[in-house]
């Protein structure tokens, strides 16, 4: 009826938006810019530039998005390339380090989906470069990070690995414990995310002098992140568009 005001229903953010955002906020405290890059991205930025050797098999039509008609450019499988991107651009505007930069942002794989793994899905990068950047500062920051997240007292260890555009290479574990922390979650060691020393060859790659500089880089998926965060059982369940998920949060 005329002059009547019906009350309207408030719409939900999605949890990969709300994740964004926080972890956004959280990393600015810790005195890190915002950084994105293009979706579509070509095999210099992706591959080469980050040391990924030209038989790696990430390369293979197996992992990888090849655009049809648009030679050297893909479906972007990770967010390092923004990294390279990023100091590149730094480096011509005369910008030295350090630089310090989060970037959030959707990838693509060339896989089958299932419950804990999807074709498209979103990452968040790390990257901190400077004279004296350690593994310690790596370590510190982490844990910064998953404290304020999970709200809670946490520990992190690494465990070594290999990735091409790393030197040395760590699998990042997170521990929470505390009353606060989620039962499902607490005392249990958790693997959370690729980590480690940037590569010369990636800080030269870019412009930036590896003999003066240093620095670390980390990557880890934002899906796997929010199942841990709200406990989904379901990583499918994030992009089906269904508002009766959506709705909870």
């Amino acid at each position: 009826m005329a002059g009547e005001h019906t009350a309207q229903k408030r719409g939900h953010i999605h949890p990969i938006s709300s994740l964004i955002r926080e972890a956004n906020g959280i990393f600015f405290d810790l005195g890190f810019s915002f950084a994105e890059g293009p979706l579509l991205e070509d095999e210099r930025h992706n591959f080469d530039m980050l040391n990924v050797p030209k038989d790696h098999p990430a390369r293979d039509m197996q992992d990888t998005f090849f655009m049809k008609g648009e030679p050297g450019k893909v479906l972007r499988t990770h967010t390092s390339p923004v990294q390279v991107r990023y100091m590149e651009s730094q480096v011509k505007k005369g910008i030295k380090p350090p630089y310090r930069i989060i970037v959030p942002g959707k990838v693509f794989r060339n896989e089958a989906t299932d419950m804990t793994h999807e074709a498209e899905f979103f990452q968040i990068e790390g990257l901190a470069v400077g004279e004296d950047i350690t593994l310690a500062h790596l370590k510190g920051t982490l844990s910064a990070f998953f404290e304020k997240l999970f709200k809670g007292a946490v520990e992190i260890r690494f465990r070594p690995s290999f990735f091409p555009f790393t030197e040395p290479s760590v699998e990042v574990d997170m521990r929470l414990t505390g009353e606060n922390a989620p039962e499902k979650l607490r005392g249990r060691w958790i693997e959370m995310m690729g980590a480690g020393m940037v590569h010369p060859s990636v800080l030269e790659n870019a412009g930036v002098d590896p003999k003066k500089y240093r620095g670390f880089a980390f990557g880890m998926g934002l899906d796997r992140l929010a199942l841990l965060r709200w406990g989904i059982d379901d990583v499918r369940l994030m992009h089906s568009a269904d508002l009766r998920f959506v709705n909870q949060f």
